[in-house]
């Protein structure tokens, strides 16, 4: 009977699903898909569509500006409302410390029990809970096979016997897709879908070529990255594969400047409680990039959205998309504020270098608190000052000129055994050690993407797509 009974209705459903699902007494009006009203991303801003000329506002030959100015036209972005800073930044360094533990304590020289949480007294000696599903979990000190799984992930120094997160360990692994690659039509997998042109005869046997990133670690434990080239055979010769070591450079508040005590910086700038909301510095574009991977995967799994639901990543901003940003859509804005402010009032609206050896006459002498100043008309933070910050975008003299005048971006990801000078990314926005000119939103310059500086950070944005704003400023 069950069985007459699952038929007849799948009989009913195949003969009359238009009318029984839409009632549409046989007129076409489409499938529709569940809406999602998505949550605002947490600290983050909607930057609205809209359009303006990006490229230098006014004509400057003392520093070398051209007015070239192009029309341009962004879709809806949410952006960070302030750089990423050291605490949220940490939170992705103890995610990967955590992760390294975990697969510790499931091998049986560290304990072989995987099923229990990492966490720390208030004394800051770590603890594990026993994991009991009928009653609340009381807590136990670690035994000492856990404790070794524990202690492995830090280092102490032969010397000061100083103790901290081991750097060298702090490897993240990540895969990414290239959507773009696989969409190109000299990239499909059907040979008769590469060419629209029905005069030329399709060679079914062409063999394409294809480039990818690849990352392992070898015999010895060191990491490789590295890039492959090999004839197109399926999907996952668009997924790029890497391994970065994600934890931020501290000697660079030390190599950035010689002959200056900046030992301080170096020692306590990234863990030290009293710089959590300061914007973290000495990650190099790689590693913002490998932060955004993270932040996406994090989202999903911590969300309570649907399953199933696909989100836009988050990402490092364009180039086109921080300029639009910064200067609040506004073409004659050189700054993230009015033009009208005058020059002695900059200190009052950005953290950077006044003067000749002058660098706290905006009470700031290195990086800010993240928000110390005032927003811009799109409630953005520090986009002239404090940290310069990556974008996704490379770096090339001719700038704007090579895009696309509908979502303007200039990417190529650079390979293992390109020429260095292909590794350029474009930095934006200036920082605490730069003058009032070098902090104009519409300045640009660039660093290697495996560089680090202690006058460098990010932030993340996220596209916004299907629905639908009027344009304006945020209120």
């Amino acid at each position: 009977m069950k069985k007459i009974a699952c038929i007849l209705i799948t009989t009913t459903l195949l003969t009359s699903c238009g009318s029984l699902f839409s009632g549409d007494g046989g007129e076409l009006v489409g499938v529709r898909s569940a809406a999602i009203n998505e949550p605002s991303p947490h600290g983050m801003v909607l930057v609205k569509r809209g359009s303006f000329r990006m490229g230098p506002a006014e004509q400057d030959s003392l520093w070398g500006f051209n007015s070239e100015t192009k029309g341009v036209s962004f879709e809806s972005f949410w952006m960070d409302a302030t750089e990423v800073t050291n605490a949220k930044y940490r939170q992705f360094v103890y995610w990967v410390r955590d992760s390294i533990i975990r697969e510790r304590l499931a091998d049986p020289a560290y304990g072989g029990n995987e099923l229990f949480k990492i966490t720390e007294d208030r004394y800051g000696d770590p603890v594990t809970p026993y994991l009991d599903w009928k009653r609340p979990i009381p807590w136990r000190r670690a035994s000492e096979e856990e404790q070794l799984a524990i202690e492995s992930v830090y280092y102490t120094h032969p010397v000061t016997g100083e103790r901290s997160l081991d750097k060298r360990q702090m490897l993240y692994r990540y895969e990414w897709f290239d959507y773009t690659a696989e969409a190109l039509r000299r990239n499909q997998l059907d040979p008769y879908a590469r060419e629209r042109n029905t005069d030329i005869t399709i060679d079914p046997n062409a063999v394409i070529m294809i480039s990818k990133d690849t990352a392992y670690i070898d015999v010895n434990g060191n990491v490789v990255n590295e890039t492959i080239t090999r004839p197109l055979s399926s999907e996952f010769d668009f997924l790029n594969t890497y391994i970065i070591n994600i934890y931020p450079d501290e000697s660079s508040w030390v190599n950035d400047f010689k002959n200056a005590y900046n030992e301080p910086y170096l020692r306590l700038y990234f863990e030290h409680p009293g710089y959590d909301d300061y914007p973290v510095v000495g990650v190099s574009w790689e590693q913002a990039s490998a932060f955004c991977v993270w932040r996406t995967d994090y989202y999903k799994r911590e969300s309570s959205l649907p399953a199933g639901i696909v989100i836009e990543p988050f990402r490092l901003p364009t180039e086109g998309e921080w300029e639009y940003a910064a200067r609040a859509g506004n073409s004659e804005n050189k700054f993230p504020w009015a033009n009208s402010i005058a020059d002695e009032q900059l200190c009052f609206m950005a953290n950077f270098k006044p003067g000749d050896g002058n660098y706290t006459e905006d009470g700031h002498l290195i990086t800010s608190r993240v928000a110390s100043f005032p927003p811009n008309e799109f409630g953005l933070y520090d986009m002239a000052g404090n940290v310069a910050e990556w974008t996704s975008s490379i770096y090339t003299e001719s700038g704007q000129s090579q895009t696309s005048d509908l979502n303007p971006d200039l990417h190529y990801n650079a390979a293992k055994d390109d020429p260095y000078a292909m590794k350029k990314k474009v930095v934006r926005g200036g920082s605490w050690k730069d003058v009032a000119q070098f902090i104009r939103s519409d300045m640009r310059t660039f660093e290697y993407q495996n560089e680090t500086r202690s006058y460098i950070g990010f932030r993340c944005v996220r596209t916004q797509v299907g629905f639908s704003n009027v344009k304006g400023k945020k209120k």
